[in-house]
């Protein structure tokens, strides 16, 4: 020991006027200088906003204690260099959790540096973003490299051949670029590659490559091989294969079909295969059985449309099977029961019915087990008690979300031990939650929204919990929650608990145990004060307490605290106040309380905004002309029911992201100002102001519009042709209660979308156009599916849209996708009815009362199927009710008085279910007016004076009573119909749904 002490000290007097020093806590470990100036250099072009590598700095002599950095315990060179980011957090963690992960990647470009480190054999730049740079060249030259791992680090360009100079390397990972490495035409570079055991290309475009699998089967060494997303689409199952040491095959997200290459089935060595995502059809293969070694199948989203192979549960040594998102149907065999070595087992979104087999009770190495999105109906303790008995110690992972469960959750979940995620959701569960919930100490994650949970939450869970993530909302819970309920959830990052009918009230004084990121209570009672708990939470993002039952003025320090929020709804409460600043990012929901004030400043990063159903009052110019914080982001601004008032101003072409406007019912005045046409709207709502001129030129910019609705102002002018020829996907025209005058262009008949067509009380004349015939939307039934006028924008509902229909002002909102309606009533239009209107067999309201209509009703009325509501009342109509009338099914209002029709009204149940003020004030008979029709129909002309008086007033009298039914009828209709509509959020939230879709599509088309 003495000697070599000795030794020791006799190099250290050598060796230290070279500059090389020794690392702390290894005596044999030293930094090379060189090596460590190769580093700072490379640092020097790395953008690392988080400072991840400052411990790399020209103070730190030490490189072999610096992040990332291995050196060789002996030589001191550095061997490996692992600089990839920290693991990316869970989807549910909180925005200061996701800044700290963003921030930790690194940026910038890889310096040449790099070349001076000779001893590399270890490279790791994964998961950061060098922007879409080239993958530099130069790493080609590094030849001692047996690993390297650029994958998901933005690479671009095309993969440089040099790699193929790298004859030692064993690992290589350049797949998940977001931006598309491209090979020209083959993979020659590979074949220098006689050690490499790990290829992933995944995301590499390698459809010009058709000799990937000749080239990759030469790798004698190949042990994994991943081309995931490589736009597969050949078939070379006649090509020779030698994958003699493949374990690991990657296929998945391609474009092979229609059935599984048979060259893979020669792969006897295959312990993992995965082929999700293609596009294969009909049986699965029984050939799968020949691969004995298999442990991991999987073979989801596919279209593989049988029912579920016994041989496949033959295969007991199989660990992971996936079969979700097929097609697969029928009911799950016994045999399941012989999977006695799996731990994960995926059968979700396929169309499997009944029961889970007994036999699952065997498969006691059970980890994880989703049988999602099926048909499977049982009684949920039943389910619990065959898998208690199977792994009730092992199970991590259970997803039975989407079936049709029923029953009870039973106090056996709490013996579940090992139990992490728990999704139950969109079932029939009902009853209690379980206090023995709170045994489950490892539950991390628990969804058993959309049932029919009831009663009360428990007053306490037994033992405390790692609960990050709760999801209780839309059950049938109702009662007080006591404050016990949370004093075991002090990791609770995420509670959903909305459209209960529960109630919390907690002391003033009351901190919660938790730092939640997610809090939505939507339809809880927590007011009437403003709950002051809130303000405990540092991390909130998302705070969803609408229709909560508040009635107070908001205190200061709330709206100091939102400036981490990414979500914000407090709509249907009645809370009151002036608003100085909305340090809210992305979504704001103020909807319907009684906030004032003007308008309230925001960030430039909203993008949808609710302010409707308020009292904010004052001019729109200081919210739009004066904004000075940045360039604004703002999709959708609605500020309907306010008293806003002034002109609107001219200042909206830095609002360019603007697509939905509603500035309904307020007291705005003047013209359309010309930059708001230029913003590109899908949807536009100007309703019921005091709005005058005539509408902009400028409106034909808005190529993508999907509603105009500008009814009740005072526009003038005739109705611009260019409407027509513009809007070529309009759905909603309302033109309703202004001062246009003219004819009806014809142009509006190139507007083959459109289903709903308002341009009642107007000052038209001329004649109904015949080409009407052509808007096509209105000649067949309403598909849900096509609808363009629901739609969401974060799950939030836009607007309803206010018509006459079946004689009153109903608003519609969850079935507006489905109505058709064309309202022409209260103008001077003159001529016959055009048969063509017939035509339009999908139209479910047809109002042209008001008007100076002559000529017969169209005879072929009846093949207007879907028809519900007609009015052609107060015209000059005249010759009898079309036969044809009575085969209207769905006909629930007629409405055909004061014309000058007669004879006999048709016989059919539909048409004598009307009262008689349908047809009074015509000369008809038969039921269900009183008139024999044995008589002789008098004419007005042929009255006998004597009696002339008596029936004037009696006649004034009727119509005194209609007027008084009319009025009645549309307080009671308007009420019954708007009331809910305000009061129910989930029928507002059916709004919009699909336009997203519908517009992708028809920009596809233009496309």
């Amino acid at each position: 020991m003495r000697g070599f002490t000795l030794f020791f000290m006799a190099f250290i007097t050598i060796f230290a006027p070279t500059g090389i020093t020794f690392c702390e806590g290894n005596p044999r470990v030293v930094c090379i200088e060189s090596e460590r100036q190769a580093l700072l250099n490379f640092k020097q072009d790395i953008i690392d906003r988080s400072n991840r590598l400052s411990s790399w700095s020209k103070n730190g002599e030490d490189c072999c204690k610096w992040l990332g950095v291995y050196c060789d315990n002996i030589t001191g060179h550095v061997y490996k260099l692992d600089l990839k980011p920290p693991s990316s957090p869970p989807v549910y963690a909180s925005d200061a959790e996701f800044g700290v992960y963003w921030r930790s990647i690194l940026r910038g470009k890889i310096n040449p540096s790099l070349l001076s480190l000779n001893q590399l054999v270890h490279l790791d730049l994964s998961h950061n973003n060098f922007g879409g740079t080239l993958i530099p060249s130069f790493l080609g030259s590094m030849e001692s490299l047996t690993f390297l791992d650029l994958s998901d680090a933005h690479f671009g360009g095309v993969i440089p051949h040099q790699l193929g100079n790298l004859s030692k390397l064993q690992h290589l990972n350049i797949g998940g670029n977001s931006n598309k490495l491209f090979e020209a035409k083959n993979l020659q570079w590979l074949s220098g590659f006689s050690s490499l055991e790990f290829l992933d290309l995944s995301q590499v475009d390698l459809s010009k490559a058709i000799d990937w699998l000749q080239e990759t089967s030469k790798l004698p060494s190949l042990k994994e091989l991943h081309l995931s997303a490589c736009s597969l689409d050949n078939d070379p199952s006649s090509t020779m294969v030698n994958y003699s040491s493949l374990s690991v095959l990657d296929l998945s997200n391609n474009y092979l079909s229609p059935s599984v290459p048979v060259w893979i089935f020669s792969l006897y060595s295959l312990v993992s295969i995965d082929l999700s995502g293609n596009a294969f059809e009909g049986v699965i293969p029984s050939s799968f059985q020949n691969i004995s070694s298999l442990k991991s199948l999987d073979l989801s989203t596919n279209s593989f449309n049988s029912s579920l192979p016994v041989w496949l549960f033959s295969l007991n040594h199989l660990e992971f099977l996936s079969l979700s998102s097929n097609l697969l149907q029928g009911k799950i065999p016994d045999s399941i029961g012989n999977l006695s070595s799996i731990k994960t087992l995926d059968l979700s979104a396929n169309q499997l019915e009944g029961t889970l087999p007994i036999s699952l009770e065997n498969l006691s190495n059970l980890r994880k087990l989703d049988f999602s999105n099926n048909k499977l109906h049982q009684d949920t303790s039943e389910t619990l008690k065959i898998l208690f008995i199977c792994c009730s110690d092992k199970l991590e992972s259970l997803n039975l979300a989407n079936n049709n469960l029923s029953g009870h959750l039973t106090d056996q979940l709490g013996h579940f031990k090992s139990l992490s995620y728990l999704i139950l959701s969109q079932n029939s569960i009902s009853g209690l939650i379980p206090v023995s919930l709170g045994n489950v100490s490892s539950l991390q994650y628990i969804d058993v929204s959309d049932n029919q949970l009831d009663g009360n939450l428990p007053d306490h869970l037994e033992n405390p919990m790692n609960l990050e993530y709760m999801n209780i909302a839309y059950n049938l819970l109702e009662g007080a929650v006591s404050e016990g309920f949370f004093s075991s959830l002090k990791r609770l990052r995420v509670f959903k608990a909305s459209q209960n009918k529960l109630k919390f009230e907690a002391n003033s004084n009351w901190i919660p145990p938790f730092q939640c990121q997610t809090i939505e209570l939507s339809y809880w009672f927590l007011g009437p004060k403003f709950p002051t708990w809130i303000q405990f939470q540092k991390d909130l993002s998302t705070l969803d307490i609408s229709s909560a039952g508040i009635a107070d003025v908001v205190p200061s320090w709330f709206w100091n605290f939102t400036s981490k929020m990414v979500s914000l709804n407090i709509s249907h409460n009645q809370l009151e106040g002036e608003i100085p600043f909305l340090a809210v990012h992305k979504l704001v929901d103020l909807r319907s309380n009684k906030f004032s004030g003007t308008l309230p400043r925001i960030l430039p990063d909203v993008a949808t905004l609710f302010f409707s159903n308020n009292s904010f009052s004052g001019s729109l110019s200081s919210f739009l002309c004066d904004y000075k914080l940045g360039e604004p982001k703002l999709f959708l601004l609605q500020l309907e029911t306010n008293l806003l008032s002034g002109e609107i101003p001219d200042c909206w072409l830095p609002w360019q992201s603007i697509r939905v406007l509603n500035m309904g019912n307020n007291n705005l005045t003047g013209k359309i100002p010309d930059s708001l046409g230029y913003l590109g709207f899908m949807f536009l709502n100007l309703r019921n102001n005091k709005l005058t001129g005539e509408l902009p030129l400028t409106l034909q910019n808005d190529s993508d519009l999907f509603m105009l609705d500008i009814g009740e102002n005072q526009f003038k002018g005739n109705i611009p042709k260019w409407i027509g020829k513009t809007f070529p996907n309009l759905v909603i025209l309302s033109l309703r209660s202004n001062s246009f005058n003219g004819h009806i262009p014809d142009e509006l008949c190139e507007l083959s979308s459109l289903q709903i067509l308002d341009l009642g009380v107007n000052n038209l004349s001329g004649e109904i156009p015949t080409c009407f015939q052509n808007l096509t939307a209105m000649a067949t039934k309403p598909n849900d599916t096509d609808a363009v006028i629901d739609y969401f924008v974060d799950g939030e509902f836009i607007r309803n849209e206010l018509l006459v229909m079946k004689g009153r002002v109903r608003e519609y909102s969850t079935i507006l996708s489905l109505v058709t309606t064309m309202d022409l009533s209260n103008n001077n239009l003159i001529g016959n009815i055009p048969k063509e209107l017939t035509n339009l067999a999908g139209l479910q309201s047809l109002n042209l009362s008001g008007n100076s209509l002559r000529g017969n009703i169209p005879a072929h009325i009846g093949d207007i199927k879907m028809l519900e509501s007609l009015d052609v009342s107060r015209n000059h109509l005249s010759g009898s009710i079309p036969e044809s009338l009575s085969n209207l099914n769905f006909l629930s209002h007629l409405n055909l008085s004061y014309n000058d029709l007669r004879g006999r009204i048709p016989s059919s149940t539909q048409l004598q279910s009307f009262d008689k003020f349908s047809y009074i004030g015509n000369q008809l008979c038969g039921p269900p007016i009183n008139e024999n029709c044995s008589k002789k129909a008098e004419t007005p002309q042929n009255v006998g004076n004597g009696s002339h008086g008596n029936e004037k007033s009696e006649g004034w009298l009727e119509k005194y009573m209609i007027y008084v039914s009319v009025a009645v009828g549309f307080l009671v209709g308007f009420w019954g119909v708007i009331g809910p509509l305000f009061l129910s959020e989930s029928w507002a939230l059916a709004y919009y749904a699909k336009v997203e879709a519908i517009r992708g599509k028809l920009s596809s088309l233009r496309t």
